[in-house]
């Protein structure tokens, strides 16, 4: 069964991480293009900039960013192929926020898993 799991751009690539994928609407501040290992990058499946900046990181928004999001989510076609992808090999979502617990890429890492469990 493939695995999803979430990282830092700013950490290092290793082995298993499998199939890397960078799931921030903006490229991260201070990483080339060059120098960031990923395998591709899903902008489209990020939360919305209105969301996003709804949202601002506060932890104390999480939980209802985690529900507003999950709806974007819903209709996403990006999220589709990811989710395909997703079933086929492991995947490390990439993402640039500072905070490990409270980030989309924690949201989507958990849809995604759900997703696979259910089909």
């Amino acid at each position: 069964m493939a695995r999803v799991r979430t990282k830092r751009v700013y950490d290092s690539a290793e082995r298993d991480d499998g199939y890397r994928i960078l799931v921030d609407r903006l490229w991260p501040r201070g990483v080339k293009k060059t120098d960031l290992a990923h395998d591709d990058w899903f902008k489209d499946v990020a939360p919305s900039g209105y969301l996003r900046r709804w949202f601002g990181h506060d932890p104390d928004r999480f939980e209802s960013f985690a529900k507003r999001y999950r709806e974007e989510l819903a209709d996403n076609e990006e999220f589709e192929r990811l989710a395909e992808i997703a079933n086929d090999r492991p995947v490390t979502l990439l993402y640039a926020a500072r905070d490990h617990e409270h980030n989309h890429a924690v949201v989507l890492a958990e849809a995604l898993e759900k997703r696979r469990k259910a089909s």
